[in-house]
């Protein structure tokens, strides 16, 4: 396995925020910035932090990056943080690794490069405790909700699925994935509307706490979470997406020696950008699943890329070495 070094719930009524112009490295007075994308998530965690800090004027990046200003969008799924790139909304974003590859390929290899790992585990399958699936033979008849369609998790599940015999496509098959937003889970799952649920957490130890429901399988060695950026950004910010990846890495491994610290203003973040608490309890309960790091697994993104050409997805998968290249 070869390791590339960092620079080798609720509604979510206004969470799609996205600059309708494009931004300049500068704003008022002179002052730089950066845009940079993330999700109301647990594999977000570096994101959601961040953000908060940057709320309470104690801007974790703009300690480390002086005379830089931080401006952060949040979104409900990966394709439209990715969208965001591509239209020069945003510089970065946190995102999971079936949009990011999934983009790529749009952009047949341009406009989009990985800078960093982010989180590994998070992501499981939960289904009914009473009655509910218990092999994946089972899932015949079966609808599972994922978070968007073409995002990490719909990708894992379809890769499951097919490995499994149950044949799917993106109409029905044998057994049906609906693409569902993480805050719609719960209630569909709790009225029975859907039989399994296939996300992230926070959302898994809410449809397993909450919705008593049962993991049938965990991803524990999953890449979750990634940080991306667009070509342009690269090229016309490069020393602040660089000092940006060097701080972002420097956070990493605060939050996983500081955990309840960092847990703490977690769900401050969470309350700032959903307007509703999350239970501290829940949160112990989904941490431990995670794993935090800004280390990029090149074999595990490339395993990725075969997985989502054998359900269909990536057909023309270009060349995956100019998206690993990292910042100089």
């Amino acid at each position: 396995m070869k390791l590339l070094p960092f620079l080798s719930l609720f509604l979510l009524l206004g969470l799609a925020a996205c600059d309708s112009k494009k931004g300049d490295a500068t704003v008022g007075g002179g002052e730089q910035r950066l845009r940079v994308g993330h999700f109301p998530n647990i594999t977000h965690a570096q994101g959601v932090i961040a953000s908060e800090l940057t709320r309470q004027g104690k801007g974790w990046f703009e300690e480390r990056m002086p005379g830089v200003k931080i401006e952060w969008f949040t979104y409900n799924a990966g394709p439209s943080a990715m969208e965001a790139i591509f239209t020069e909304s945003i510089d970065l974003t946190y995102v999971g690794t079936g949009p990011l590859l999934n983009a790529y390929t749009k952009a047949k290899g341009a406009d989009i490069r990985l800078v960093a790992g982010s989180a590994v585990g998070g992501a499981a399958l939960v289904v009914q405790g009473e009655g509910g699936p218990a092999k994946v033979e089972d899932f015949r008849g079966k609808k599972i909700a994922v978070p968007a369609l073409g995002n990490t998790q719909d990708i894992a599940c379809r890769v499951w699925l097919k490995k499994g015999g149950v044949n799917v496509t993106q109409l029905g098959g044998d057994a049906q994935i609906v693409p569902t937003e993480n805050p719609d889970q719960l209630g569909l799952f709790q009225g029975k509307k859907i039989d399994a649920v296939w996300t992230v957490e926070p959302w898994v130890s809410r449809v397993e706490v909450e919705g008593q429901g049962k993991i049938l399988l965990e991803e524990k060695e999953a890449i979750t979470t990634v940080l991306a950026t667009g070509v342009k950004a690269l090229k016309e910010k490069s020393e602040l997406v660089n000092k940006f990846v060097k701080a972002h890495a420097e956070l990493t491994e605060w939050i996983n020696q500081n955990p309840a610290e960092a847990k703490k203003l977690f769900l401050a973040g969470m309350k700032s950008i959903t307007r509703r608490d999350l239970s501290p309890e829940l949160l112990d309960h989904a941490w431990p699943r995670l794993h935090f790091t800004s280390a990029i697994d090149e074999a595990s993104i490339r395993k990725l890329v075969t997985d989502s050409q054998s359900v269909g997805y990536l057909k023309d998968a270009p060349n995956l070495d100019p998206l690993m290249a990292l910042p100089k």
